[in-house]
């Protein structure tokens, strides 16, 4: 029975990363601590002028931030062929970072020919260096299909890597294989768990598919009012989009059973639930 609601199959949630931890050389780091406090801050001039005879010079890190300048046209024009560039030098030597960034703009395409191989192949290397980013978006590529060979048992073997070190996508992702029994045996208990943890870091999608699995009992007791309160935080974290537009319509279907009384309950629930989660200092709307 499936009962997410989640596409499994087309996670297009892959982004730019700026994973700021080098495996640098340490020759020019007093320079390099320079441009990355001034980028940091925003001063992308001096991080410029930092960063670019660094990385002439084989800097890992100053190549990396120099790729993701050109990337995003951060104090530079914006030219995706400098960020690839920059990004390749750093992966071909073994930065895990650039070979994340490198990955995703073959995954998009973007300023080159989308390349699903040649993704899965800089994730691959980034990910068997133990970079939680890496290991999720291979994850994602296996799951789907995407320049490898569909294997949910392999997607999920990643997925628990990257949970295990806290990874918030890589923990949904697992939620929601064990929900649909995609790669291992369905455990619906496991799947709320996991989202749970990622529910309490503010993520939409999580506070959703624990509506659903309260409103059917699915691994949680069978609870109407508590599945309101998890749709109900879910709008509340949701961007605008079909997606909320579904939480709305779950809410609602959920509330037309519940008594006044109930739905008092249930909203207060739910603001009880967002203080927590914001006392934890995990909500993060998304």
């Amino acid at each position: 029975m499936m009962v997410v609601e989640a596409n499994c199959l087309g996670w297009g949630f892959l982004l730019l990363v700026a994973a700021m931890s080098f495996g640098v050389p340490s020759s020019g780091s007093a320079g390099f601590e320079e441009g990355e406090a001034a980028y940091i801050r925003g001063d992308y001039s001096t991080a410029l002028r930092e960063f670019l005879p660094l990385a002439k010079a084989g800097h890992l890190g100053a190549q990396f931030y120099l790729g993701h300048m050109y990337a995003y046209g951060q104090g530079v024009p914006l030219d995706y062929a400098e960020a690839l560039k920059w990004y390749r030098l750093a992966a071909e030597k073994g930065l895990p970072d650039a070979q994340v960034n490198l990955g995703h703009m073959y995954d998009t395409g973007k300023g080159i020919p989308q390349d699903y191989r040649e993704a899965a192949k800089w994730y691959r290397l980034a990910a068997a260096q133990g970079d939680a980013d890496a290991q999720t978006y291979f994850g994602v590529m296996h799951a789907d299909g995407r320049g490898v060979t569909q294997d949910y048992r392999e997607a999920v073997k990643w997925f628990r890597l990257a949970a295990g070190e806290g990874n918030a996508e890589a923990q949904l992702y697992l939620g929601l294989m064990c929900s649909k029994g995609q790669g291992l045996p369905q455990d619906h208990r496991e799947a709320a768990k996991w989202l749970h943890l990622v529910a309490a870091r503010g993520n939409a999608s999580a506070m959703k598919n624990l509506g659903l699995l309260h409103e059917l009992g699915l691994g949680v007791p069978r609870d109407l009012i508590e599945a309101y309160a998890w749709y109900s935080l879910a709008i509340a974290h949701h961007v605008p989009g079909p997606e909320r537009d579904s939480s709305v319509g779950n809410r609602d279907r959920v509330g037309g059973q519940l008594s006044p009384e109930e739905l008092a309950r249930a909203q207060q629930m739910a603001r009880d639930i967002d203080t927590r989660f914001k006392q934890l200092g995990k909500a993060v709307p998304e």
